[in-house]
């Protein structure tokens, strides 16, 4: 069986490899052969996975219906949507690439690291967006 991730997780493990590579840190992603998963090699060594739960499209797809709910006028909404999308998806990259650093530097760190400190700064910047929009943007 050959496992194929989908292209935009494959993009944000390419975009984090680039961002791991310009920061120092000799990285190579590869295809998981055993599962939907790109691997990251940091050094030679196996640090972590991107699953496709990792490629925050269901974050996108969540600030998106936010927004939507609260609409404002069709011009912010849209480009709130596009900048804010685009945002998250940066954030996300940065996310990815400082959790493979810290488990690379502090491995006994990586329950508490991936479990609490990088959903809550996911999370935490869309519900930042979502408040900024409800106070600058929205009709209601």
């Amino acid at each position: 069986m050959v496992f194929t991730c989908a292209p935009i997780t494959q993009t944000v493990a390419n975009h984090s490899q680039l961002l791991l590579n310009s920061l120092g840190y000799d990285t190579k992603i590869a295809q998981h052969n055993e599962e939907l998963s790109v691997k990251i090699m940091i050094h030679g060594k196996f640090i972590a996975r991107v699953i496709e739960g990792c490629n925050a499209m269901s974050v996108i797809i969540l600030f998106v219906s936010f927004i939507v709910a609260f609409a404002g006028s069709f011009k912010n909404t849209t480009l709130f949507i596009i900048v804010g999308s685009i945002l998250i998806y940066i954030l996300n990259v940065f996310r990815i690439s400082f959790i493979a650093i810290a488990l690379y530097e502090f491995p006994e760190y990586e329950s508490l690291l991936h479990n609490y400190v990088f959903p809550a700064s996911i999370y935490g910047f869309t519900f930042l967006l979502w408040f900024v929009w409800i106070k600058k943007f929205s009709k209601f």
